[in-house]
């Protein structure tokens, strides 16, 4: 119960301190803010950033390795156990054999060690991907928060024309980018 009005405290302060930026900080998008939500907590960014529909993709895509860190994991754990139960019985001492997973019990030491050490590979591999599937969602916060305000209006124009140079009597093409400052 301690631990729930911590958080509820936490929120509170969160929000107080929210409160008192100056309202020019709250009319203009701020990329920085949609980077460190995201990075404290995924899928924060995304919802700054208005993007809600990103929020189910992000945690979709994060729950991906929290699931095989779990299966990994709890094998690793099962096969660590047997593997280090049938180094024992080598040494004569038979009082764990029993408690061997049974899908495990047929297999030899030397199979044990094997699955144990891939079952631990990918348990470390899962862990990776969960930090990069975090780390892109701190990307994707942070390049939609900069390109929130992006400006793509009928002011702005790109044209390619013909252009002829009089003074080195040369023939080419310009680019020309124009735009309008609205205001």
């Amino acid at each position: 119960m301690k631990s729930f009005y911590t958080i509820l405290f936490l929120l509170c302060l969160q929000q107080t301190l929210w409160a008192q930026d100056s309202t020019a900080n709250y009319l203009k998008h701020s990329p920085k803010k949609a980077t460190n939500r995201s990075a404290i907590l995924p899928g924060l960014g995304q919802a700054y950033n208005k993007q809600y529909w990103k929020i189910p993709l992000v945690y979709g895509v994060l729950s991906v390795p929290v699931v095989t860190y779990v299966y990994n994991n709890d094998l690793y754990a099962k096969t660590k156990f047997a593997y280090e139960a049938r180094i024992k019985e080598a040494n004569g001492d038979n009082s764990n054999v029993s408690k061997i997973d049974p899908t495990l019990k047929n297999l030899s030491a030397g199979s044990l060690q094997s699955y144990r050490n891939i079952f631990r590979k990918n348990r470390d591999v899962s862990i990776m991907w969960f930090i990069i599937a975090w780390g892109i969602n701190v990307v994707d916060a942070s390049v939609s928060g900069h390109l929130k305000e992006f400006d793509v209006s009928n002011n702005l124009s790109m044209q390619i024309a013909p252009m002829k140079s009089d003074a080195f009597q040369q023939a080419g093409l310009s680019l020309q980018l124009k735009w309008k400052h609205s205001k």
